[in-house]
């Protein structure tokens, strides 16, 4: 058996990509994209006819809504591959803006719809901000299903359990990122690897809560930088992960065992938290890493939505 496979056994794998020509070959329940994997994915051979005929067909309407049609065509074409769901994300420059964050995901779950794709496979994804979250909310309360990225911290998450969405995404990689940036020379990467990644103690934290106090909202760790990071979160709800990372645990075949347990979450003694918006956005506040990491994220997520819609127009 190989890793991936012993993955399966007890985490929803997902695959981490806009190329959904690559998806096939690793098997993965649902499917994750973002501005800057469709990016990436666009710029390819493969893909320039799927960007010109979106744009051909769509020619004289809003540049923000072909951006989303090309959104949604690649999401219907990973969702004729995978069994589950994909998640597409609503644009970043809307982060802070809770009405227009819900306009947009509420279009791209329509557009969907009118491509004959049920909501229960399209996840709306949308920056956990404090408005991110409200939008997210309401949505949820709409009967579209949601998926808040670019979570960084305890208080994000704990949100966003209020909040009833249904996934988060935890940023494993940026977070662990931030911490070896922070400690510069003095960072032992052996020391801080595995169970003891900032990234994946994060995410433990997060679980734990969840699976203690009963909270629905799924965790999907995400942004892996190495497979150690993977194994070290072995047993969570869902992990997506990129098509180079599925490659490396597809070719192994030592063994991977669970890391988190819902059980031995609920034994834990843990204390009951909840924020309204003034306690949140002062825990967040006083959470460095999150903090610049939320920032850094929706300006890169927004720098890249830019560039698209630059090649949009060139098309």
């Amino acid at each position: 058996m190989t890793q991936l496979d012993a993955l399966k056994q007890f985490t929803t794998v997902v695959a981490d990509s806009g190329d959904f020509k690559q998806l096939a070959q690793f098997k993965p329940q649902d499917a994750t994209t973002n501005p800057s994997l469709i990016l990436k994915a666009v710029q390819k051979a493969d893909y320039q006819p799927l960007l010109k005929d979106t744009v051909g067909r769509f020619k004289g309407r809003t540049l923000d809504e072909i951006m989303d049609r090309l959104l949604v065509r690649f999401g219907c074409e990973i969702l004729s591959i995978i069994p589950g769901r994909v998640s597409t994300e609503v644009d970043a420059r809307l982060s802070f803006d809770a009405h227009a964050s819900y306009a947009r995901g509420e279009r791209i779950a329509e557009l969907y719809q009118a491509e004959g794709i049920p909501l229960e496979r399209v996840l709306i994804k949308v920056a956990a901000t404090w408005e991110g979250i409200q939008a997210a909310e309401k949505l949820e309360r709409r009967g579209i299903r949601t998926n808040l990225t670019l979570l960084f911290s305890f208080a994000q998450a704990v949100a966003c359990g209020q909040a009833k969405v249904q996934l988060i995404s935890p940023f494993v990689g940026r977070i662990y990122d931030w911490y070896k940036k922070s400690a510069g020379a003095a960072w032992d990467e052996a020391a801080m690897a595995g169970a003891n990644d900032p990234g994946v103690q994060s995410v433990r934290q997060i679980y734990n809560h969840y699976k203690h106090f009963g909270i629905a909202t799924e965790v999907m760790g995400a942004s892996f930088r190495n497979v150690g990071q993977i194994k070290a979160l072995a047993g969570c709800d869902l992990l997506t992960i990129s098509p180079e990372l599925l490659a490396q645990l597809a070719a192994s075949e030592e063994p991977l065992a669970r890391a988190l347990d819902p059980k031995a979450a609920v034994a834990l003694e843990l204390p009951a938290v909840n924020y309204d918006e003034a306690g949140f956005r002062y825990a967040l506040n006083e959470d460095a890493m999150a903090t610049d990491k939320l920032a850094e994220g929706i300006r890169a997520f927004a720098a890249d939505a830019v560039k698209l819609e630059h090649l949009l127009l060139a098309a």
